[in-house]
């Protein structure tokens, strides 16, 4: 799949509100090095904040996005939400109001529904993002 491919991408209201939450708190209690912000694909630490939120505008907006916007924004949340080193940690269903349970299906969830950009053993990724499981075992939910 090629990263300049535009992909949609249909989100429900406790998905957004998910994403929200954590894009949200880089601005707030998740504080990234320079190094971990460039890794993620930010241009620094310092910036990370109003470019994670010119994604979330961007996904509010319904807009399609690019496999490595995809790729930021769920790398960013999964950082925010499970890191206490970096991210909200132990914090994050006071910052964010959502409980670790319930932030966990989320996680899982848009894991499973954003675009691919490696492959596996267990599935294939087809030119649109989607995802063919070829494990029986593995669950689509």
């Amino acid at each position: 799949m090629s990263d300049a491919a535009r992909l949609p991408v249909l989100l429900d209201d406790m998905e957004r509100r998910f994403l929200r939450a954590a894009l949200l708190d880089w601005g707030g209690p998740a504080q990234p090095t320079d190094e971990l912000a460039v890794a993620m694909g930010f241009t620094s630490a310092d910036s990370l904040s109003s470019e994670a939120w010119a994604l979330w505008k961007r996904i509010e907006a319904g807009q399609t996005m690019t496999a490595e916007d995809w790729r930021r924004v769920l790398l960013s949340v999964e950082i925010a939400f499970a890191s206490d080193v970096v991210g909200s940690g132990l914090d994050w269903r006071i910052t964010s109001g959502i409980s670790d349970e319930e932030s966990v299906g989320l996680l899982r969830g848009l894991q499973r529904k954003l675009p691919r950009w490696r492959g596996s053993v267990q599935f294939t990724v087809q030119e649109s993002g989607s995802v063919d499981i070829t494990d029986p075992e593995r669950p689509d939910l």
